[in-house]
């Protein structure tokens, strides 16, 4: 098991300036940071990386896709912007020398059509997928996709929908992410979600129902962690939330007051809980199945 934190704690767009957060990550035990990319043709990927390795950091890469960017759109050049998103965050977590990209690639997040997802949306997202396919592979990054919460998006909200999706697309270097926050709001029991993911569960956002400091809230953590325990799941738990002040981004994910002592509390302090839990089920590092 490996454990990161999400850097959209501190920042919407990462770089030199808070490079001061890594050597603290690295002492509280983390052992990687996931990078947010929202617009990944511009990230300092190169200056990043050194720093990474300077402290013998790992990585990966959350990615979403914004205003006219959609994989569903019946709009043709909404549908290349979105593949060229994609193709521009797989080129700079290459260079990042990150494992994976993670989000919610399929339409913006809060875009709404005021109904269902339909058929044809469906379709699309898989054709593109389809075409997207040879770049993930020559990138050698994978990609998970994210469900989101219904006050989020129409598209996919929960683990056997993302399943089914990744079934149609038929990549084996193409996933699912899994969110606790969104799981809490969508699945019925987060046991039963993780196991619906199957084969197709490539990562997994371990964060508390209020956003806050993972353990201080309602998330159902003996079954998550038991459930890990019974899959064998051996990836990353990162910690994602939001700066409290982080202007639009805060209030695309609706951070409407401090959910902590400071937002690195969240990942300080989360960190404990998840790797003692980890630890107390799975035995040390997540090492090994419980009987």
């Amino acid at each position: 098991m490996k454990f990161g934190a999400n850097t959209f704690i501190w920042t919407e767009a990462f770089g030199p300036e808070h490079f001061g957060i890594l050597p603290r990550l690295k002492e509280a035990g983390f052992d990687g940071i996931e990078v947010a990319m929202l617009a990944p043709a511009s990230l300092p990927a190169a200056s990043i990386r050194r720093e990474l390795q300077k402290y013998e950091l790992e990585c990966t890469c959350c990615s979403a896709f914004g205003p006219g960017l959609s994989l569903a759109s019946k709009d043709r050049e909404e549908r290349r912007k979105a593949q060229t998103h994609v193709r521009d965050s797989l080129k700079a977590a290459a260079e990042l020398g990150a494992s994976l990209v993670a989000g919610p690639l399929y339409t913006p997040v809060g875009y709404f059509t005021g109904g269902r997802r339909t058929a044809d949306e469906w379709r699309r997202t898989v054709d593109s997928w389809h075409e997207l396919a040879q770049d993930v592979r020559q990138s050698a990054v994978k990609v998970a996709i994210e469900p989101l919460n219904r006050f989020e998006t129409y598209f996919l909200n929960i683990a056997s929908d993302a399943a089914a999706l990744c079934n149609e697309i038929g990549d084996p270097n193409i996933g699912i992410l899994l969110d606790t926050f969104h799981c809490n709001i969508e699945e019925k029991s987060i046991g039963p979600a993780l196991k619906a993911a199957g084969r197709h569960l490539m990562h997994i956002h371990s964060c508390e129902n209020d956003r806050g400091i993972p353990g201080t809230g309602n998330v159902n953590w003996p079954e998550f962690f038991q459930t890990l325990a019974e899959i064998g799941y051996d990836g990353w738990l990162t910690i994602e939330s939001f700066g409290f002040s982080l202007g639009a981004i805060s209030a695309a994910a609706a951070i409407w007051r401090d959910l902590a002592p400071s937002p690195e509390s969240i990942a300080l302090e989360g960190i404990t809980f998840l790797r003692e839990n980890v630890e107390g089920v799975m035995g040390p590092a997540g090492q090994g199945r419980i009987q």
